[in-house]
């Protein structure tokens, strides 16, 4: 088999070379410029991130891909859809605020934004999968699946239910219509360690579903209500909430990467993560941790499977960063760092692994890759 070719650069710098600039290089020659862009409507997939959260990718970074797509010719613009949880992005209007709020505009990225499913999240495509396992439908954002060439933008961290954010996670999820993301969610539904378990609130205050209910001093989570969104897990102060311990986060893997075969098939696409300010937690959040392991570059391939792979070799390679959740987790683990997977370490229910192996299944990329660093 031919391994799938992964462009890297790292964050060094010179007066002679900014990040911008290597960043442009870097998806040069990755081979870009081999897509027909003139004419062509591009969608350019990011997560604008929530507001209270300092990890997401900056905009400087989507205005160089912008910019880029533009000289070739494309009619480009920047995409998500809107979120299931309570939040600052759960409808098209507070999901604007919120992007503009974190830098994202005409100005400072050089191209228009929409909100892929709409006002109210059910702006949706439906798209057959006929080799989907567990997703036979998917129902996508219409204004993405108008595009005529998809490129994501992915900034590379961890997630709490499926160990980390990639490629695939930004695509797969990132895409869905609010009815698809519960789609996804609804096999990952999570439950309370009673004995941790204070009362507090907190995960219902965080709940837009009213599935957690406080009796006697202790959470319980309605499954009939529960679309697992996994919010009430990051949301607990004591570590009483947890994904079960049973399939269902990997099928929530094999769904994502079932909506991103949705999203990708039958359409050029290229794809770009950045493994930088590497949060234990989703820029989901509306706060960020400290990063669990130092920066590591810019990635970019045609393959997202190919890249997701690159991406979790090199972060597993780093060390762990001092006072960090993942040293914290190492410690109360006795795991010596740089010997384990980061990522399920810090999400010991989690197995990442489930979704590029799918993925691979699907056909959408090779596990197998050559890094070539620029």
């Amino acid at each position: 088999m031919t391994k799938a070719k992964v462009y890297f650069t790292s964050m060094r710098a010179t007066p002679k070379m900014n990040l911008l600039q290597k960043l442009e290089r870097l998806v040069r020659k990755a081979g870009i410029e081999q897509i027909n862009f003139k004419a062509q409507y591009a969608a350019i997939k990011i997560h604008f991130g929530e507001p209270g959260n300092l990890a997401y990718l900056r905009p400087n970074y989507a205005k160089v891909i912008a910019d880029t797509v533009k000289n070739l010719g494309g009619k480009v613009f920047l995409t998500d859809c809107n979120t299931l949880y309570v939040g600052r992005r759960k409808d098209a209007l507070e999901h604007l605020d919120a992007a503009y709020e974190n830098g994202y505009n005409p100005f400072t990225t050089g191209c228009q934004i929409i909100i892929g499913d709409g006002l109210k999240g059910t702006d949706e495509q439906v798209v057959s999968v006929p080799c989907g396992q567990h997703v036979k439908e998917a129902k996508i954002g219409r204004a993405i699946m108008d595009a005529d060439i998809f490129i994501s933008l992915s900034h590379f961290k961890g997630h709490e239910l499926t160990g980390f954010g990639g490629a695939l996670k930004n695509i797969g999820m990132g895409c869905g219509s609010r009815a698809g993301k519960m789609e996804m969610h609804s096999d990952g539904k999570p439950r309370v360690r009673t004995k941790a378990c204070v009362g507090c609130g907190a995960c219902v205050k965080i709940c837009a579903h009213g599935a957690p209910v406080i009796t006697e001093k202790k959470a319980t989570i309605d499954h009939e209500k529960c679309v697992g969104c996994g919010r009430c897990i990051s949301a607990c102060h004591f570590n009483a909430i947890a994904a079960a311990w049973d399939e269902s986060n990997d099928v929530l893997n094999k769904k994502i990467a079932e909506y991103s075969w949705a999203v990708l098939h039958g359409r050029p696409h290229f794809h770009i993560s950045l493994v930088i300010d590497v949060a234990p937690f989703c820029d989901c959040h509306a706060e960020n941790d400290v990063p669990i392991i130092p920066d590591i570059g810019m990635f970019a391939s045609f393959d997202p499977v190919a890249l997701d792979m690159a991406c979790a070799d090199m972060a597993n390679k780093a060390v762990a960063l001092p006072d960090s959740y993942l040293a914290e987790q190492l410690e109360k683990r006795h795991h010596t760092a740089g010997e384990q997977d980061h990522f399920h370490i810090t999400h010991p229910e989690t197995n990442w692994l489930s979704c590029v192996e799918h993925a691979e299944k699907l056909g959408l990329g090779s596990r197998q890759y050559e890094l070539i660093e620029i």
